[in-house]
Formats: structure tokens, C-alpha cells, sequence
């Protein structure tokens, strides 16, 4: 149990550590609050591989594959409508002039 605790202490520590890294980064870049600073470290993180989470690109991505997955089903309802009236044609009884 007091591994736990031990650790649970240590963790406080890093994000507090962290954090006041962070809070003296953004005041020497001139960047408005921590927090903004913070959140771009985050993203560059996740973006990068290193931590978990939703990247910049994945809601683009996802966005043109369902504009995409649109387009196919126009496309698609187009083919059998097209098919359809084909296979109207071939069943018609041929008629000669």
C-alpha cells in the first residue's frame, strides 16, 4: 500500500513539476496563459504518436471518407437504375418493322 502512496506522490509531484516547467515556458514566449501552452503540448504529443488520443487529421480523414462513402452511394444507386433499365430492355419481346 504504501508503494501506492509512494507513486500517487510522485505523480502529484511530476505535474506539478510539469507544470511550473510550462507556466515559465509560456511567460518567456510571451504565450497568454499556461493552459493554451499546455494544450498545445498535448496535441503535439498525441499528434506525434506519444500519447494517446484523437489526432489534427483523424476528423479530416474521417470527414472525406464519409463525403467519399456519399459519392459511391450516388454512384452506386446510379449502376442499378442504369442495370435496371438494361434488364427491362432485354425482356422486351423483339418486335421487327
Amino acid at each position: 500500500m504504501q508503494t501506492s502512496s509512494l507513486h500517487g506522490r510522485r505523480s502529484a509531484a511530476s505535474v506539478r513539476h510539469e507544470w511550473s516547467a510550462i507556466k515559465a515556458v509560456a511567460a518567456k514566449l510571451g504565450i497568454g496563459t499556461t493552459e493554451t501552452l499546455r494544450k498545445w503540448i498535448r496535441r503535439d504529443q498525441i499528434d506525434s504518436g506519444a500519447r494517446l488520443g484523437t489526432t489534427t487529421e483523424e476528423p479530416a480523414q474521417v470527414k472525406a471518407m464519409k463525403k467519399e462513402i456519399t459519392e459511391l452511394k450516388r454512384a452506386n444507386e446510379i449502376l442499378k437504375a442504369v442495370a435496371s433499365f438494361f434488364a427491362a430492355e432485354l425482356d422486351r419481346p423483339l418486335t421487327r418493322s
